[in-house]
């Protein structure tokens, strides 16, 4: 038989069967039972209809890892809506584009983040404001918890849903131009949590702490797995390693995610502090964003006492597709495990990784040849919102039918791959992507700045850090009528604080090619001359 695959069934098992037991813990030390978390969303989408949210209605929510985000995701969907994650780190410019773009209704924003959405109110489509604090926040904005107050099941009516129907459009950093809208079926959704329930190990007695942020692909699926499983939610305003070292021991947490700036910081405070780094349970950990090198695997599973499980995927692959967590072919007890682990690795189940050259055939599996990873499987997604024309370049560049990820990797005798390189000029810094165009654009509005190339330079705290080669105006790279940190401080009023340029080089000219386009492959060699391949490893 055939069953619709839709995400609201998540939240519907964990009631049915979990429903006296702790969903979330919240930021607030209040905790939820799965009854009263869906209690709560049951009122959102109540409220939501209420303010005319119609199936199909896209609603934004800008939100850090709270109880609210998961209440207000849950709303949308049972009201037929589509779920609209903003990334809290973006520039009220931004949040305009992305708005307008997709055609957003209604926002839910937490009130630390409102302010960025009211500065640009009069330019979007949005007429519903919600918040968690109204007093925190200028200008007109409705109380969440006013708004669900009374309302419940029986206040709102579900939709008859079709498992390929746009249930969420996950925004993407604009690494080539305009951030592009990642639309994702329930079909997709849903498949893409199965998948990280397995692969993952996930079941009901998790403890699973956020400190991934709810907004990257819906937590990477977890606001549905952890959710479906009925394991409990551990929720946070932001990263703290020692508040993180402190939750895991006293909420007994089992399973988290961790890109590699996060584990930095959790390394750092480990060597300068006497610290119990597990409570009742064993502890996994998954990171992605960049490879982590074997000293950080070592330390984490030799010291801390977890188990890492290194993963790989983008926005619009679900986003994970591959993982190095292939126990046969290693022995836990043996140091070679960790020039595995720190590999992207296997394909997920029904996932078709490959590596291939330009004319589309797969290069040799002897990690040598290079070629570019091209995936098809039911998690990746089912098309760029409102970008036809882009959506038939993702899935049909070099061969067709299969979306073309745009890194560039090697593939060992068992298929496990290891990127090399990007073939876009993508900077992934403590794991958020940065476009190099839109850093360049904003040097380019400084009078001093006549030429300007940016490229991703090695970093031990975020993998990848931003930085760039400028030809001054004057000519003159020794005294180029401008500072560094004045070039940094420009920046960081442009861009959002994670693009911002953090590294400053003057240059008398910029290799060109004969056609006059900038040669960034030369100065990706020179800056990365000493380490073993031309990508962040965190």
């Amino acid at each position: 038989m055939r069953k619709p695959l839709l995400v609201t069934e998540f939240l519907d098992r964990a009631r049915r069967h979990y429903g006296d037991y702790e969903a979330v813990l919240a930021t607030d030390g209040t905790r939820y039972t799965y009854d009263e978390l869906g209690a709560r969303a049951d009122g959102f989408a109540a409220a939501l209809q209420e303010r005319g949210i119609e199936h199909g209605d896209r609603v934004a929510v800008l939100d850090p890892n709270t109880h609210y985000h998961l209440e207000a995701a849950y709303g949308v969907f049972q009201a037929g809506g589509i779920h609209t994650p903003l990334n809290y780190r973006l520039t009220p410019n931004d949040y305009e584009y992305i708005l307008n773009d997709a055609g957003v209704d209604a926002i839910y924003a937490d009130y630390d983040y409102a302010d960025k959405i009211q500065q640009v109110r009069d330019e979007v489509p949005t007429e519903t404001f919600i918040t968690n604090d109204p007093d925190a926040v200028e200008g007109d904005w409705e109380s969440f918890d006013d708004v669900i107050d009374g309302l419940g099941a029986a206040d709102y009516e579900r939709p008859e849903m079709e498992e390929d129907e746009i249930c969420t459009i996950n925004y993407t950093s604009g690494t080539t131009g305009d951030p592009k809208g990642v639309s994702r079926t329930h079909r997709t959704e849903t498949i893409h949590a199965y998948l990280i329930s397995s692969h993952q190990d996930i079941s009901d007695d998790d403890v699973y702490l956020w400190t991934l942020p709810m907004f990257h692909a819906n937590g990477w699926g977890h606001i549905f797995a952890i959710t479906g499983a009925g394991a409990r939610h551990v929720c946070t305003r932001g990263i703290d390693a020692q508040e993180i070292f402190e939750t895991v021991r006293a909420e007994d947490v089992s399973y988290m995610c961790a890109a590699p700036t996060v584990l930095n910081m959790l390394l750092d405070y480990y060597d300068d502090n006497d610290v119990v780094t597990v409570g009742d349970n064993d502890v996994r950990c998954a990171t992605a964003g960049s490879a982590p090198p074997e000293a950080t695997i070592r330390t984490i599973e030799d010291e801390f006492g977890w188990y890492m499980m290194h993963v790989y995927g983008l926005t619009e692959t679900g986003p994970l597709i591959t993982t190095s967590d292939a126990r046969r072919l290693f022995d836990d007890d043996s140091s070679d495990r960790f020039s595995i682990k720190k590999r992207q690795g296997l394909g997920y189940l029904g996932t078709e990784v490959r590596v291939v050259d330009d004319d589309g055939n797969d290069v040799a599996q002897d990690d040598q040849s290079i070629g570019e990873v091209v995936v098809r499987g039911n998690q990746v997604m089912e098309k760029y919102w409102n970008k036809p024309e882009a959506t038939e370049e993702a899935f049909n560049a070099r061969i067709e039918g299969y979306f073309h990820t745009g890194d560039l990797a090697t593939v060992d005798e068992h298929g496990m791959i290891a990127i090399q390189d990007r073939k876009k000029d993508l900077i992934i810094s403590g794991g958020e992507n940065i476009s190099s165009i839109e850093v360049e654009d904003a040097l380019y509005d400084h009078s001093a700045v006549s030429e300007a190339a940016v490229i991703p330079a090695p970093s031990d705290k975020y993998g990848e850090t931003v930085k760039a080669f400028v030809v001054p105006t004057n000519g003159d790279p020794d005294d180029p009528g401008v500072t560094a940190d004045e070039l940094k401080s420009f920046t960081k009023e442009q861009l959002a604080s994670y693009k911002r340029v953090r590294k400053v080089e003057f240059v008398a000219e910029l290799p060109t090619t004969a056609t006059g386009k900038v040669q960034k492959y030369e100065l990706r060699e020179r800056e990365w001359e000493e380490e073993d391949r031309m990508v962040g490893q965190g």
